[in-house]
């Protein structure tokens, strides 16, 4: 069923564990991760570093725990062309900590399209194009300006400072799920114009390609 954003709720990840390292990613439909007593629960978010560049700092969800292994929820890895065996492995760290970014006023996205390389042959009148991958995404909010003193503000702001890497999650209405990595970069300088509400945005750069979970 189509949905609209109103009843979308935004969380910005303000703290995670120390890193763990991997020893085996599997090559599955979804791939399952051996860790050595990680001690994670299923449901948990983790950012994932990998040697697997498609993989690398992507958002990931998590379930079938066992004690020294987890399931990256719908993480694909078959294609050995894409993923080569034996090579995924690095670390994850889980996100212990989000917090909820209140007093939104809009938000939305870019990025993600597609990028072409075009060419043409000397013999040829036509050009020819390529896919060449995918722009970088990222998100915006449009937040009130007096939010300044919620705890959402808060953590952007230490973000900003620091630049470190982060996740944002966005909770529709429905339930389903979407997982960003990025770095925050939050103005502060306050927009004024008559007819609105004063606001200041927030950009999320994203780092990687965002995670989809249905409801």
């Amino acid at each position: 069923m189509a949905q609209v954003p109103t009843g979308s709720t935004f969380f910005i990840a303000s703290a995670f564990a120390a890193p763990r390292a991997t020893t085996a990613v599997t090559n599955a439909t979804e791939a399952v991760v051996t860790s050595a007593g990680h001690g994670y629960s299923n449901g948990d978010v983790l950012e994932v570093t990998s040697g697997w560049g498609r993989l690398n700092l992507r958002a990931v969800r998590i379930k079938g725990v066992t004690t020294d292994s987890f399931i990256l929820e719908n993480v694909d890895t078959t294609n050995t062309n894409f993923f080569p065996v034996g090579t995924g492995v690095g670390s994850v760290r889980k996100a212990t900590a989000f917090t909820q970014i209140t007093q939104v006023l809009s938000a939305s996205s870019s990025g993600g399209d597609p990028k072409t390389v075009s060419f043409k042959y000397i013999e040829s009148d036509v050009e020819f194009s390529l896919n060449d991958g995918f722009t970088a995404t990222s998100q915006s909010l449009d937040l009130d300006a007096d939010s300044i003193g919620s705890a959402g503000y808060a953590a952007l702001k230490s973000l900003t400072d620091t630049q470190t890497n982060t996740i944002l999650r966005t909770l529709t209405r429905s339930g389903s799920v979407m997982l960003q990595p990025c770095t925050v970069a939050l103005n502060e300088s306050v927009k004024l114009q008559d007819g609105q509400v004063n606001r200041v945005t927030c950009a999320f750069n994203g780092n990687s390609r965002l995670t989809r979970y249905a409801s």
